[in-house]
């Protein structure tokens, strides 16, 4: 088996990246089961957010048949999705998943500087993450250091996409938490639950990022040895 000096750490944040994945669903799973005071499910919140925030234009959809979360917010259709265990139910996870996907699309408003970046990326990025690994393998396997080096330009690209997805998400919890509270969506009792389903899922964000930055400093050890021997 062929080690390099960032097998190990890639290891550990593969095993951080598994960990981080359990802990989001246990999250989600042990606050699903905690009503809100306010009684408000998901789509109540989000629909407030929005209108308090003047984007009564921005439609709330359903995400049809799965409960998988899947929320996001679409920049392009201008609109948010929500899972089903998130739109219909009253729940504190519910309402901070709901609320969560909202402070995106007030990003989406502002423009805020790392979401814009972020989307402008995106084309590139959805090329660049398809063709870098077959670049990379066909420059290892026939020993091509120029294929190498395009194929480490290419998971360059989507590596960076990952790093400036942190503080966007980050962003976008703050903003959450901040109108949940400032609001009177959530009572003082609440705002922990609410912390630690953000801070679960953004957790994820943060172990990818990791394990790519890793993986992108062994390519180019890696590069940088072929060119060596």
């Amino acid at each position: 088996m062929f080690f390099t000096p960032w097998t190990v750490p890639i290891l550990l944040a593969f095993v951080l990246s598994m960990w981080a994945g359990s802990r989001v669903k246990g999250t989600f799973n042990k606050w699903s089961k905690v009503r809100p005071e306010s009684g408000m499910t998901g789509y109540d919140v989000a629909r407030r957010i929005l209108d308090v925030n003047g984007l009564h234009h921005v439609p709330i959809e359903p995400i049809q048949g799965s409960n998988a979360l899947g929320d996001h917010y679409d920049p392009i259709a201008k609109t948010v999705r929500l899972s089903q265990s998130v739109y219909y139910e009253s729940t504190i996870a519910a309402i901070s998943v709901a609320a969560h996907e909202c402070g995106h699309a007030i990003q989406d408003k502002v423009s805020y500087p790392m979401l814009v970046f972020r989307h402008k990326m995106f084309p590139t990025v959805r090329l660049t993450s398809n063709i870098a690994p077959f670049l990379l393998i066909g420059g290892f396997l026939f020993k091509l250091p120029g294929l190498l080096l395009i194929g480490i330009i290419a998971y360059f690209a989507a590596v960076l996409f990952q790093v400036v997805t942190l503080p966007t998400e980050y962003n976008a919890s703050s903003r959450a938490r901040d109108i949940l509270v400032g609001n009177g969506y959530i009572r003082n009792h609440e705002e922990g639950g609410v912390a630690k389903v953000l801070n679960a899922a953004a957790l994820t964000y943060v172990a990818a990022a990791l394990m790519s930055v890793l993986q992108l400093l062994e390519y180019i050890w890696m590069f940088n040895r072929s060119n060596d021997d």
